[in-house]
């Protein structure tokens, strides 16, 4: 592990990553990722777009910051950006994300990701945090064997081919002076539901991929500390996508060499907080304290007692704050910006109180 036990700031108030793309932001993209995309991620309007983005976190009182994601329609497709390989797939029957691998992939843009998180670090004088999809989510989502299998026969052969790609935009994001990096793994946390695990011939097989894969990712990474998000995606006001506490998982979660884990606990399916002690000691935790998908905005009192209740199973020095979740992992707004704004906003309060009462 690269970080100290303690946070940079106490009951540091932070984002998931993404938050509700105003239509402005989903007019400037082309419908898939691809050279079109890139180009139209590295415009001076995108720059500008993101910079409203920041001030935003900013006025709402964070102190860890993203770029929102907007340079792109979902986290997942910053891949299709740095590698080509990939065609636009918009079927329903298999459901697809957009774009699917159906020849080779070669990294047609290295050191994307970098590039956009030193426009972030140098936008902003506050903490920052760059995401970046593991590659067992990648091949569950971009590989389908009837378009996939003549560039690679398995899924497994796909996310082999993902690591390279991934570490090294991971070894240059650590180069850039970004606070952190976020590896986003929901579907190894959907494996927490009996319906979903049921789905897999070997789900322990499936466990240990995930964890596998993403330690070949972050092999030999300094510098930078190293976060991984687990949630039960985000379906705005249809709720999540899978039932049940992280006990399934924490053995897998525990090899995983990160630093920090970002976890939901603001929502009934997320089970016992109580799973926090199961955490290594010397591991950071980002609570999850405020709902990212209902109608209804937390106070800083409900979001400090969240805090408060996993205070009774990991130190306060360990503990950040964020939301359960992205607010828009993919182009549809699932709640206007404005809402996202007052949830953080009542975030950054209640880390301030926290941080008078406990600091």
């Amino acid at each position: 592990m690269t970080a100290a036990i303690e946070n940079d700031v106490p009951f540091a108030a932070g984002v998931v990553g993404s938050l509700p793309r105003p239509q402005p932001v989903i007019d400037m993209l082309p419908d898939h990722p691809g050279a079109e995309s890139a180009a139209a991620a590295a415009s001076a309007r995108m720059d500008a777009a993101v910079r409203y983005a920041i001030a935003l976190q900013e006025t709402a009182g964070l102190d860890q910051v993203s770029d929102g994601e907007w340079r792109r329609h979902a986290y997942t497709h910053i891949i299709a950006d740095v590698a080509s390989g990939f065609s636009p797939d918009d079927r329903r029957r298999p459901h697809r994300w957009g774009v699917t691998v159906t020849e080779p992939l070669e990294a047609r843009d290295p050191g994307l990701a970098a590039r956009e998180a030193r426009f972030l670090v140098d936008s902003t004088d506050r903490m920052t945090k760059v995401c970046l999809p593991s590659p067992y989510l990648l091949g569950v989502r971009l590989w389908e064997r009837e378009w996939s299998a003549r560039a690679y026969p398995t899924r497994d052969s796909f996310i082999d081919a993902l690591v390279p790609i991934l570490h090294d935009e991971l070894a240059a994001l650590a180069q850039t002076g970004v606070s952190v990096v976020q590896i986003d793994e929901p579907h190894l946390c959907v494996l927490v539901d009996p319906a979903v695990r049921s789905a897999f011939e070997d789900p322990k097989y499936e466990m240990d991929l995930a964890a596998d894969k993403i330690n070949e990712v972050v092999s030999g990474i300094q510098g930078v500390r190293l976060a991984l998000h687990l949630c039960r995606r985000n379906w705005g006001r249809g709720g999540w996508g899978a039932e049940g506490g992280y006990a399934p998982i924490v053995e897998t979660m525990k090899k995983i060499r990160v630093d920090q884990y970002v976890m939901e606990f603001s929502i009934p399916a997320a089970g016992d907080v109580a799973i926090l002690q199961e955490m290594p000691d010397d591991s950071l935790i980002g609570l999850g304290s405020v709902d990212c998908r209902f109608e209804g905005v937390d106070t800083p009192e409900e979001i400090m007692a969240r805090v408060e209740n996993a205070m009774r199973y990991v130190e306060p020095e360990r503990i950040s704050l964020n939301p359960d979740c992205g607010f828009s992992p993919g182009r549809i707004a699932y709640a206007p910006l404005e809402e996202a704004y007052a949830k953080l906003k009542n975030e950054a309060e209640a880390a301030r109180r926290l941080r008078e009462k406990y600091a």
